[in-house]
């Protein structure tokens, strides 16, 4: 694939000052300078005559998009590991590239996972509430009681590159690293971990349960009442995926009930629209889409997209090509 030399590009979010600076340098670039989250048609609209479109996972592009800019549209560039919100078979059937950004993030994003892990363990929203309204009457000793980690099991659901850089913070914190993907890892990767041929067997072993799969339409809904039921009684549920992998109104139902302990979520169906059951629980720990969000890392993602764009401009095949 060659691109032309005065390659047009239209951006969707605003990426960091330093990745916008290089883009302008190789681009004639367009921006949605106010960094709102457009609909699919606003981005067929705005792109119109682009050879490149740099989105997030804000962004749907579908079908329709892709065929309104076809055939000069060649490359679709994510700023994300998941690319559920990409139609890959209308971007094969059009010739159009994908490329997204995997390896770069899976430090941050497992940062993120281990606070939303030891907040929802350790009572950490009640506990910064109960300080910052000065309702915190002094230290006593049944005070916000949580759950220890040391000898509690850790089950991954995707271990991944994300998954396997959360198990390797995990198992500082004393936990047993179980974990259900597709096909088993070899040892290197495994790391002694243990791996169940079952998601349900991985369940029925976790005293928490970390959802770390990439985001895919044959997941959605996967974590309902019935497999959560599955958990040990009094389990956490820790969601560094994607939203929709989880049933909002099962989750919440076993959360008031105590039936799981407590949560944390980073992601969630329908962003930004969270459910609002979530709001009106103590034992939810919630953070706004931050796994990735670093300055090195941001910066890091976007260069990985030049630098796929510029390799398949040159009619080589990055690391980071999809499709």
């Amino acid at each position: 694939m060659t691109l032309p030399q005065r390659t047009r590009a239209f951006l969707c979010r605003r990426f960091t000052p330093a990745v916008e600076t290089a883009l302008q340098a190789r681009f004639v670039l367009q921006v949605n300078e106010d960094d709102s989250i457009l609909p699919s048609t606003e981005i067929a609209r705005r792109a119109e005559g682009c050879e490149v479109l740099l989105v997030s996972a804000t962004e749907a592009v579908d079908a329709a998009t892709i065929a309104r800019l076809a055939p000069t549209l060649r490359v679709v560039a994510t700023l994300s590991v998941g690319y559920d919100h990409i139609d890959m078979a209308a971007a094969r059937a059009a010739g159009v590239r994908v490329l997204h950004t995997p390896d770069v993030l899976s430090d941050a994003c497992a940062e993120i996972a281990l606070m939303l892990l030891l907040n929802a363990c350790r009572r950490g929203f009640e506990a910064d509430r109960m300080v910052r309204t000065g309702a915190w009457a002094g230290w006593a000793p049944t005070q916000l009681l949580g759950m220890g980690l040391v000898g509690r099991t850790l089950g991954i659901f995707g271990m991944g590159r994300i998954g396997r850089a959360i198990a390797v913070r995990a198992k500082a914190f004393g936990l047993h690293i179980h974990y259900h993907n597709r096909s088993r890892l070899d040892a290197t990767l495994e790391q002694g971990a243990t791996y169940h041929q079952t998601l349900d067997g991985l369940l029925s072993a976790s005293d928490i349960l970390m959802v770390a799969a990439p985001g895919a339409p044959s997941l959605r809904g996967t974590f309902d009442a019935e497999r959560l039921a599955r958990l040990p009684e009094g389990a956490v549920v820790v969601n560094i995926s994607r939203g929709d992998l989880v049933d909002d109104e099962a989750l919440i139902a076993a959360l008031r009930s105590g039936r799981v302990r407590a949560a944390g979520l980073d992601v969630f169906a329908n962003e930004p629209q969270v459910h609002p059951g979530y709001r009106e629980l103590d034992n939810v720990f919630l953070s706004p889409h931050i796994g990735s969000a670093t300055h090195e890392t941001r910066d890091a993602m976007g260069w990985l997209l030049i630098d796929g764009i510029e390799a398949l401009g040159r009619g080589e095949t990055p690391d980071n090509l999809l499709s």
